[in-house]
C-alpha cells in the first residue's frame, strides 16, 4: 500500500487524495471484503468498507482544506504495457498497442498477476492470521474480553490502542477479529481493529512523515482514531436495534457451501500458497543470516588487536 501510495503521490496526486488512498484500499479490497463475508458476517462485511470510505473522504477533504500552499501537479504517467512490458506507451499510440496483445494474451496475464503477486503478497500474512486466531481462541479466557471488550466507549478506545501501533495487513487481521468476536468482543470493537490495524503502525507512520508530511500524518491518524470509534459505536448500536448476534454467525458462510466445493477450496488454496509462503520463509531466514553474519564480522573487526583505519 504504501509503494503504491508513494507512486500516486510522485505521479500528482494531493496529499488529501493520498490520504483517502492510503485508508480506503485495505478495507475496499476485493480480498478485503470477501473473506469478511467468510469469516464475520453480512452486516460487518458492508460495514467495514462503507465506515472505510467516510472516514478516507473526511480525512482527504480536512488535509485539502488546511492545505495553503498551490500544489504543481507533475504527473508523469506510466503508459508501459501492463502484459508483458513490450512498449513504453510512448513510441507507440494507444491504437497501435491495442494489436500487441490478443484478449487471450491479455486474460493470461490478468490470472497470472491475481494467482501469483496478489495472493504471493497476501498469503504469508493471512496465514500469520489464522495462527494468531488459533492461539487467541485457545489461550485466552472469553472472560477477559467480556469484561474489557464487551462494548462501550472504553472498548473502542482500548481496541484503538491495540490497533494503531500492529504491524498487520487487511487480510490477516479479519481472522483475528472473528476470534476476538467469538471470544465476547462486541462487532463495534472488532471493526476499530479491522480499520486501525491495516492503516497504521509504527513503521508506516514513519514513512507517511516523509511521504506527506507531519500535519498531514496527523490528521491522518486523528481522523482514522476518531471515525474508527464513532463508527464502532453506531455498529454496536445497529447490532442491538436489528438483534444479531455476530457471535453466532461468525465463520457460518462456509454452510452456504457443499462439504465437496469446501474440501476443494481449501486443496486449491493450500496449492496455491506453498510456494510463496515457502518463498517468504526463506527470504526471512536469509535476511536473518546475513543480519548475524555481518554482527559477528564486526565484532571480530571490534575485538581485533590491531587498529583500523577508518579513512
Amino acid at each position: 500500500m504504501l509503494p503504491a501510495a508513494a507512486s500516486i503521490k510522485k505521479q500528482g496526486a494531493n496529499n488529501g487524495a493520498t490520504t483517502a488512498f492510503l485508508i480506503s484500499t485495505p478495507e475496499s479490497g476485493v480480498d478485503s471484503i470477501a473473506i469478511t463475508y467468510a469469516l464475520l458476517d453480512p452486516l460487518m462485511t458492508v460495514a467495514r468498507p462503507v465506515a472505510a470510505f467516510f472516514t478516507a473522504i473526511t480525512a482527504g477533504v480536512i488535509e485539502n482544506l488546511f492545505h495553503s500552499e498551490n500544489e504543481i501537479n507533475n504527473r508523469k504517467m506510466d503508459l508501459s504495457c501492463p502484459v508483458d512490458g513490450c512498449c513504453d506507451g510512448i513510441g507507440c499510440s494507444p491504437d497501435e498497442h491495442k494489436r500487441h496483445h490478443s484478449f487471450a494474451e491479455k486474460i493470461q496475464a490478468g490470472l497470472r498477476f491475481a494467482i501469483t503477486d496478489i495472493w504471493g503478497d497476501l498469503a504469508g500474512w493471512f496465514f500469520i492470521g489464522i495462527l494468531l486466531a488459533g492461539l487467541i481462541s485457545a489461550l485466552v479466557p472469553s472472560q477477559f474480553f467480556v469484561d474489557y471488550l464487551g462494548g462501550g466507549f472504553s472498548s473502542m478506545l482500548i481496541m484503538l490502542a491495540l490497533g494503531i501501533p500492529l504491524y498487520i495487513c487487511a487480510t490477516a487481521s479479519t481472522p483475528i477479529a472473528a476470534a476476538f468476536i467469538l471470544k465476547g468482543v462486541s462487532p463495534g470493537a472488532a471493526l476499530v481493529f479491522l480499520l486501525v490495524g491495516p492503516a497504521t503502525n509504527i513503521t508506516s507512520l514513519s514513512v507517511l512523515f516523509g511521504l506527506l508530511g507531519k500535519r498531514a500524518t496527523a490528521i491522518y491518524l486523528l481522523t482514522l482514531s476518531v471515525f474508527a470509534v464513532l463508527c464502532g459505536l453506531i455498529l454496536d448500536q445497529l447490532y442491538i436495534g436489528f438483534a444479531f448476534s455476530a457471535r453466532a454467525v461468525a465463520g457460518q458462510a462456509a454452510e452456504l457451501i457443499p462439504f465437496q466445493g469446501q474440501l476443494a477450496g481449501a486443496v486449491i488454496l493450500f496449492a496455491l500458497s506453498v510456494k510463496p509462503v515457502y518463498e517468504n520463509l526463506k527470504s526471512f531466514f536469509n535476511k536473518s543470516s546475513h543480519h548475524h553474519a555481518d554482527c559477528t564480522a564486526c565484532d571480530s573487526q571490534s575485538s581485533s588487536p590491531f587498529p583500523i583505519d577508518k579513512t
